[in-house]
């Protein structure tokens, strides 16, 4: 009902002015659905995300378990103050060091998931209790074992959910690193081109297709986490 009154309301103020109406945003995402290259560019940018994401919660997860390690417990904590560095003053940086537009891409997401990724699993890792561990000692394993099972394979559902909880920081990216080279195409390239050409209402339809699409994927996301760790979902009895 709340949607409704605001998209009458939208509808209402928007009619006549710059901003698109709620009708004009319909008849925009029609015709970007119908379009010959809008498949294409979504498939470059779910590939171009998901590449990304396997790249980065790989190497967070890496991090993360080395941090158990002294030696490499500073450089994790380095690797979360990297929140806040912000990636257009690192833009020549990693042109420099990067081969290609592609590479580019990839190398801008990844820099800007992984601190994220880090900070959430550390925090996993951190709130483990101690007894998980004595419970390992006591049934005499070794510190490889305990750290399989308490830290990897036990955290494995948390894992899963910071990363569902993250896809939303890649998906938000994606649209200002294919901005960085528009030659691949991409849904940040569409968004990027109506932009320059003041074309408001494809502007908005595109801001919808992302975001209904970032929806999906968090609801699918949660979904595959019920089935990957059904205990995940249970209620405890009052």
């Amino acid at each position: 009902m709340n949607c409704l009154i605001a998209l009458v309301l939208w509808q209402a103020f928007a009619a006549g002015g710059l901003i698109p109406t709620p009708l004009k945003v319909i008849e925009s995402i029609g015709k970007i659905l119908s379009s010959n290259d809008f498949f294409d560019n979504l498939f470059t940018s779910l590939t171009l995300t998901l590449k990304g994401m396997g790249y980065s919660i790989l190497i967070a997860l890496l991090i993360c378990y080395l941090s158990l390690i002294p030696i490499f417990n500073p450089l994790a904590k380095f690797i979360i103050k990297c929140r806040y560095l912000t990636l257009t003053g690192l833009i020549f940086l990693f042109t420099l060091i990067t081969s290609n537009g592609h590479n580019l891409k990839m190398s801008l997401l990844i820099f800007g998931i992984v601190p994220f990724f880090v900070t959430s699993l550390l925090s996993i890792i951190d709130s483990i209790n101690e007894q998980e561990y004595e419970l390992c000692k006591t049934l005499r394993m070794n510190n490889w074992q305990a750290l399989l099972e308490v830290v990897i394979i036990g955290r494995l559902d948390q894992v899963f959910e910071v990363m569902r909880q993250n896809f939303a920081i890649a998906w938000m990216m994606i649209t200002m690193v294919e901005g960085l080279n528009m030659s691949e195409g991409g849904l940040g390239t569409m968004l990027i081109k109506s932009n320059k050409y003041i074309d408001l209402g494809a502007v908005f339809a595109i801001l919808v297709i992302i975001f209904a699409i970032g929806v999906c994927f968090d609801y699918l996301l949660k979904k595959l986490r019920g089935w990957f760790f059904p205990y995940t979902t249970l209620q405890l009895r009052k």
